[in-house]
């Protein structure tokens, strides 16, 4: 089954929303970066979160950049995603140990870390991206998020997250979904929103129990209703060529590249964001040299 995401309205227009289901670029954002059970949960929640930020800006080759930074063992994560909600992204360590708050329960918080911040950094096409941040909450990425709509974008916002690790350590669901309140909503439709977040519950339990993106809307929801505006397919997606590792070689600079040239040696380049190497011999150098 393909990931995809949902965009909708609450029926009375106060509520933006948006569900995703995130299983299979969970999948294989893991697979690439060789991930253990925390770092799988905690990237993907990160990876699930960009999608449906990258989705919002609705920006043609625009572009966000969500970078978590806690201190905790994982270091860095770094998740790109395009005006589609199609994702890549990286971690400083990958192979973190096993933390769990309780038997069969991953702490993500404390592989994040709460010391540090969390960027978004907005490229939309003009001549800054727009950049904000905000101290980490909880490290669990989903109360974080909500923090950074609150206090970076003043966008009252409910954010959910999840990624179900199962035993083989294989990603066995993930997705989320992202509410936000229009200016004028009125304190009833918060109650009810309030209710409905607390009455559906975690949004793994939801996944595996086979409820689709729509369905969780519809859950959290509840009498508010739901009017879904567009559906898209999303997945794990880089856009890294060879010739864009060209053009960075070349950054390099004459003189470096003559030392790569000089060893004598192919010079293989790895994507940060997916498995992809491109090896370079030093007859492939020589001709990048003539170009500078």
């Amino acid at each position: 089954m393909k990931d995809y995401l949902v965009r909708g309205m609450s029926m009375d227009g106060f509520v933006k929303l948006t569900a995703i289901r995130s299983t299979e670029l969970v999948r294989r954002g893991a697979e690439i970066h060789g991930t253990t059970p925390n770092a799988t949960a905690a990237f993907g929640r990160c990876l699930t979160a960009a999608s449906m930020m990258g989705n919002m800006q609705k920006v043609e080759n625009g572009s966000m950049t969500l970078q978590v930074r806690g201190g905790g063992p994982i270091g860095t994560i770094t998740v790109v995603s395009d005006a589609v909600g199609n994702v890549r992204g990286c971690v400083t360590e990958p192979k973190v140990p096993l933390v769990e708050k309780y038997p069969g329960k991953l702490d993500v918080g404390a592989t994040v870390g709460t010391d540090g911040t969390l960027t978004v950094i907005r490229d939309l096409q003009m001549k800054e991206p727009y950049i904000g941040s905000t101290q980490l909450v909880s490290g669990e990425i989903g109360d974080d998020i909500t923090a950074y709509f609150v206090q970076s974008e003043q966008t009252p916002t409910a954010c959910a997250l999840g990624v179900l690790v199962d035993r083989d350590r294989s990603v066995k669901v993930a997705g989320g979904y992202l509410l936000q309140l229009l200016p004028g909503a009125p304190e009833e439709v918060i109650d009810t929103l309030e209710q409905g977040i607390q009455r559906a519950g975690a949004v793994t339990a939801m996944l595996d129990a086979g409820l689709t993106p729509e369905d969780i809307l519809g859950q959290v929801c509840g009498k508010l209703g739901a009017v879904f505006l567009e559906t898209t397919e999303v997945s794990y997606k880089c856009y890294c060529t060879r010739e864009r590792v060209e053009r960075a070689l070349i950054s390099l600079g004459r003189k470096e590249l003559e030392e790569i040239r000089d060893e004598g040696k192919t010079f293989p380049v790895s994507c940060q964001f997916c498995d992809t190497v491109y090896r370079f011999t030093p007859a492939d150098i020589s001709r990048l040299l003539e170009k500078i």
